[in-house]
């Protein structure tokens, strides 16, 4: 251990001794404690047996052997000792012990180490001390003026250490941090530390207790505690507090978060979590995990009894029970099936928004949930060699504005299969697809005093492509797709022909994909201009017509190829329908060119522009995507990356006239000068018929190494408003982030039942401490 960091240690040792009678304001909320938190390592540890040295460790000793060696090895038979001055270094069990001199006791087996002592562990860790009283495994048993640098980088000092018995370790006036103190400012505070006049450690009980403790942040005491105590971080999991979380709201004003891990077993646990806000009842969270033989299950649920909220605190309406469960699990059948499922619901739309309750709209089934989307799944799947199952149920609840789940369709079962031989067919790869649904729809998202169409579908899919590369460096790739579907349709609505109908048809493709890479060298880099082609030949499109409107255009039958964009990603997908209802057809012929720029000293850049032709219009794509006139719109896209900023635009242009139809860039930014991303979007048109025009940027910009600013901003270009945003300070090192965060939410209003979250502004405090547990705890 550098004696710099034990001479700082030991100067934060006695300076925390006359702060021990200053005024310590005890904020309770400022830090909590895991019951993963690591604030103290053994030390000194009981004795290991031999077979605790690391089996990597090799020093030719041996389980028995001992070395010693000294400027002067003196031996005293009267005394029956050995005396060892002058740069001694011994080593015995794997540990290594360096001292200006050791007085061993060959009777008792013990010694005594003095003057700038060190101990290096098997395990690497490090401790000093002015004086140790080693016993026969070389490990301390009293230590004056000492100090330990754990494996993990943690330090701790204390005045005086002794090990009372086999299983109690007790330290006196002693400092605990896991921050690096060895820096260009000796005497620097750590960011955060633990001092306490007295440090006991109980093996047994896997305890560790303090008398007197003083939690610092900078070197100034912010929490005093006579009694403390915590699990030892070597131990299994064991209950206890995790870092809270307190902020401050117009809606909710003053609002302390307090999480409790219990520890059922070895194998489950629970956080409680109780939400204390000044204008509003409090909110229970609890998050039980449970780990089984085949898988695991997280269950998670929120619950108060309150009546509404506005943005100023003001509660109205009548009290009602308000609650939500976010749930899954994942279990192993055999080595290729899985089951699980996912349990996502919530009695109020506004809930997780009025509450700041985060990690909601992640994926905890087989599909990703959307933003302000709960999504409850049952599936099974097959996982084999060249072959994939998978059957699902899934069921929705809507959470954003104009949402009804009445209109959203239960879906079950989703059946997808899929095979593919290992050896090539005919020359090529050959994969066979199968996919059945049913759909099941309570009322109509048009007409609300109407049910809702259900479905049932069956499709078998035969996909056939081979690779070619042809002299001159022309690469072909031939391809045959064809696809029969059945449909059985009921509850059409009023504009539809007939009220259900039983419909099946057959689909085909072939062509062939052209590219031609042409490769220029540049001075540092290279260049690849890359002309590609596509030609497909297929029957005209043969949608399935349930009606018409009142102006006689038709209306085809579509529930998963609605939300369509028509972009370099589909540009050459013989069918650029993502779904099965709508299926591309007719002859066309999709064309771009691909330009690659690539240098020595990573600087990149690629730009893609093409189009789509073809032999006749097709009334299926919607005049928004750009694709129905025989002349589709031009698809541009483009990305480069530049010493740490990568941009990226992605757009599509009028085919005759050359306007933007749709735009998408930004550019994400990482130097030493900060981070952030910028993201802009404009559509004419977007999938609900209305023009979008969104800007969205977040950064963080470093003031000094430690000090930043974070921003982050969502506008609403077409309302000309600010949806959201905040402006905070941070400090980050190496054991602490500390985050102060100002944000500011505009209104939101769930139209069909009349609730509105009004504008908000809070103020959150967020702190990371190393090594104490936090409210998202680990696995």
């Amino acid at each position: 251990m550098n004696p710099a960091c034990v001479e700082n240690l030991n100067f934060w040792i006695r300076r925390g001794r006359h702060l021990g009678g200053a005024a310590i304001v005890a904020i309770a909320v400022t830090m909590g404690f895991g019951a993963h938190a690591q604030v103290i390592r053994r030390s000194p540890a009981p004795p290991p047996a031999p077979a605790s040295i690391p089996r990597d460790f090799d020093d030719d000793l041996g389980l028995d052997g001992f070395y010693i060696e000294a400027d002067l090895l003196i031996r005293d038979d009267k005394n029956s000792a050995f005396i060892a001055k002058g740069d001694v270094e011994a080593r015995y069990h794997g540990r290594v012990v360096r001292a200006q001199e050791i007085d061993y006791d060959r009777s008792s087996g013990k010694a005594m180490a003095r003057g700038k002592v060190t101990i290096i562990d098997p395990d690497g860790g490090v401790q000093t001390a002015d004086q140790v009283l080693l016993d026969q495994d070389m490990r301390a048993g009293l230590a004056t003026g000492f100090a330990a640098r754990m494996p993990d980088g943690s330090q701790i000092a204390a005045q005086r250490a002794e090990r009372k018995s086999d299983q109690i370790d007790e330290l006196n006036h002693a400092i605990f941090t896991p921050c690096q103190i060895c820096a260009d400012e000796p005497k620097r505070a750590p960011t955060w530390s633990v001092r306490a006049d007295t440090v006991t450690e109980d093996h047994a009980k896997h305890m560790i207790y303090y008398r007197n403790a003083v939690i610092q942040l900078f070197g100034m005491p912010v929490i005093f505690l006579p009694v403390f105590a915590h699990p030892d971080p070597q131990a299994p999991a064991k209950s206890g507090l995790l870092v809270p979380r307190i902020g401050y709201s117009k809606r909710r004003g003053a609002s302390y978060e307090q999480p409790y891990l219990k520890v059922l077993s070895s194998y489950s646990d629970i956080v409680i979590s109780s939400q204390f806000n000044m204008n509003i009842n409090p909110f229970l969270n609890v998050d039980y995990r449970r780990r089984l033989y085949s898988g695991a299950i997280d269950i998670r649920g929120g619950y108060t009894y309150e009546q509404d909220v506005d943005g100023k605190g003001r509660t109205f309406g009548p009290s009602m029970t308000r609650s939500y469960i976010l749930a899954r699990g994942k279990f192993e059948i055999s080595p290729e099936w899985q089951w699980g499922f996912s349990a996502e619901r919530a009695s109020d739309d506004l809930i997780f928004d009025k509450y700041d309750i985060a990690q909601i709209y992640t994926q905890r089934g087989l599909f990703n949930s959307e933003d302000h989307r709960l999504l409850s799944q049952l599936f099974a799947l097959r996982q084999g060699d060249g072959s994939f199952l998978s059957i699902s149920a899934i069921s929705v609840q809507g959470l954003r504005p104009g949402d009804d789940d009445r209109t959203f369709p239960t879906i079950a079962p989703l059946i997808e299969a899929r095979f593919e031989p290992k050896s090539p067919v005919l020359g090529g790869r050959l994969r066979l697809r199968g996919s059945a649904v049913m759909l099941t729809r309570e009322q109509s998202p048009t007409n609300p005093i109407q049910p809702g169409t259900d479905s049932r579908r069956a499709s078998v899919n035969l996909d056939w492509r081979s690779d070619i590369t042809l002299q001159g460096g022309l690469h072909a790739s031939p391809f045959v797709q064809t696809r029969v579907d059945a449909y059985s349709l009921s509850d059409l609505g009023s504009a539809a022909r007939a009220q259900s109908m039983n419909v099946s048809r057959g689909e085909a493709v072939a062509g062939i994909d052209l590219s031609l890479p042409l490769i220029k060298g540049l001075s540092g880099g290279s260049l690849i201009l890359e002309p590609i082609a596509q030609l497909a030949a297929s029957p005209r499109s043969d949608p399935i017509q349930i009606g018409r409107i009142a102006t006689g255009e038709p209306i085809y039958f579509n529930e998963d190829s609605f939300a369509f964009e028509f972009d370099e990603t589909n540009l050459f997908r013989a069918n650029k329908f993502p779904g099965f209802d709508l299926y591309e057809g007719g002859q066309r012929l999709n064309t771009g060119v691909r330009a690659t720029v690539r240098y020595d000293n990573g600087t990149t850049g690629t730009l893609l522009v093409g189009r789509s032709f073809r032999a006749a219009r097709d009334d299926i794509f919607s005049l928004r995507t750009g694709l129905r006139p025989q002349v589709s719109d031009w698809v541009v896209a483009g990305q480069a990356s530049y010493a740490g900023v990568d941009l990226f635009v992605r757009s599509r242009l009028d085919s005759v006239t050359g306007a933007v139809r749709r735009l998408e860039t930004g550019a994400d930014v990482a130097n030493r000068f900060g981070n952030g991303s910028i993201r802009y979007l404009r559509d004419s048109l977007d999938i609900s018929g209305v023009k979008l025009e969104n800007l969205d940027a977040r950064g963080q910009v470093n003031l000094t190494p430690r000090w930043a600013v974070s921003l982050y901003g969502s506008r609403d270009l077409h309302a000309g408003v600010w949806r959201r945003r905040n402006i905070g300070m941070v400090y980050d090192d190496d054991c602490a982030r500390i985050e102060l965060i100002y944000q500011y939410e505009d209104q939101f209003t769930n139209t069909p039942a009349g609730r509105t979250l009004r504008a908000n502004e809070s103020v959150v405090l967020r702190l990371t401490l190393a090594t104490l547990g936090g409210t998202r705890y680990g696995q």
